[in-house]
């Protein structure tokens, strides 16, 4: 993933990854037809949506599904998501010696209610010892595979965890730290904290570290890489509808890595209605391939008609049509529609998109701010947290 004579950007153990910029995990999003589509525009890592271990364990037809790669990814990178060390454990001991991934990570921040009621995702690190527990276990089960973790600054402002959880995690060898500079209560609320994000680098100095939040375009992440010291930056809700941000990252990146002090324009992709279309087109025919449906594949596609045509004047009668297809055929006849010379929007085209919301108090377990160790039934409550296949 580097060319010769070159040093990377960022280095998963064997794994050289010359432009420094992860696809976030999304759940419903991040399956392997999205993770082609935007491999198809730049470099990077591409993760899978998060899966929880206990199914990974049980074998669930889902879950073998999430975790398949398609042959053209050369890194086939996964998301674990668990609240138990020896079910993660015998997760990662699976997809190793199954040889069904070259880079695991774990997910430590979910803010999603039904994950954190349950006391996993973003609530799991509050537990100092369990969160260590499964760190250590799952980095020794993983062995030369290298194991990341991601991670929020804590439940609430009132208890922050990113610090502790890094160094614990560092001292259980992780390979790399990402932080979303957010807390489980924030939600996808406000601005981003890029200072937190900056004091965890500041920190972990012998470990690499990675920023996420907030990242709308390839001079944010460039901006966060000079403001924080980052390694990295994972790019989650940005590239929704917009898988050509990842070709924008990577010539700003280009740039950016040979002379870090360059105040070189960064060019950005802007396409018009057309070209918009077909990434759209393309997108649905990846789905087809990934469901092995094409009725699956014009139902998911639905969902991300808003983030596509985002600015685009294209009218409330495309969206609601498009939002119903039921074909491809279908989906030709409507996109046929389109003045497709129709320029880039501007403004209205970018920033936020995706999740957002206003902060909320943060689902969690009875009494489970009450210790840093778990109390009471509450491993009989972390127990249902893994229900589902992808929690996110």
């Amino acid at each position: 993933m580097t060319t010769a004579g070159t040093k990377p950007a960022l280095q998963y153990g064997k794994i050289a990854i010359a432009t420094p910029v992860v696809l976030a995990p999304m759940a419903g999003i991040t399956n392997t037809a999205f993770r082609r589509l935007c491999r198809e525009f730049g470099g990077g890592l591409y993760v899978s949506e998060m899966v929880t271990s206990r199914a990974l364990v049980e074998r669930t037809e889902e879950s073998l599904r999430l975790v398949g790669h398609h042959p053209s990814e050369e890194v086939r990178s996964v998301q674990l998501y668990g609240v138990d060390p020896k079910t993660i454990a015998e997760a990662v001991t699976m997809l190793v010696a199954e040889d069904r991934a070259d880079h695991i990570d774990l997910n430590f921040g979910c803010p999603v209610p039904k994950v954190t009621r349950k006391g996993g995702g973003a609530a799991l690190p509050w537990k100092q010892d369990l969160f260590s527990s499964i760190v250590h276990a799952a980095v020794k089960a993983a062995g030369e595979i290298p194991l990341t973790i991601k991670m929020r600054k804590g439940i609430d402002a009132d208890h922050l965890t990113y610090i502790e959880a890094g160094k614990a995690a560092r001292d259980a060898g992780v390979t790399a730290v990402a932080l979303h500079g957010r807390t489980a209560a924030d939600y996808y609320s406000g601005n981003a904290d890029w200072s937190a994000i900056a004091k965890l680098r500041e920190a972990l100095p012998d470990v690499q570290v990675l920023g996420n939040g907030d990242i709308w375009s390839a001079g944010d992440a460039i901006r966060m890489m000079r403001e924080t010291g980052v390694d990295g930056v994972v790019v989650g809700r940005g590239c929704l509808g917009r898988p050509w941000l990842f070709g924008d990252l990577q010539s700003a990146f280009d740039e950016y890595l040979r002379n870090p002090n360059s105040n070189a324009a960064i060019n950005p992709i802007q396409p018009n209605l057309g070209e918009v279309a077909d990434a759209f087109k393309r997108h649905a025919e990846l789905l087809v391939e990934f469901f092995e449906s094409e009725a699956h594949a014009c139902r998911d596609i639905r969902k991300h008609v808003a983030w596509y045509f985002k600015g685009y004047p294209v009218g409330g009668g495309f969206r609601a049509a498009l939002s119903q297809v039921e074909s491809l055929i279908h989906m030709d006849e409507i996109l046929g529609t389109l003045d497709r010379t129709q320029p880039y929007p501007g403004e209205e085209a970018e920033g936020p998109r995706g999740r957002l919301g206003g902060a909320k108090i943060c689902a969690l377990p009875e009494n489970w701010l009450q210790s840093r160790e778990l109390l009471g039934d509450q491993r009989k409550v972390l127990q249902e947290a893994e229900l589902g296949v992808s929690g996110g």
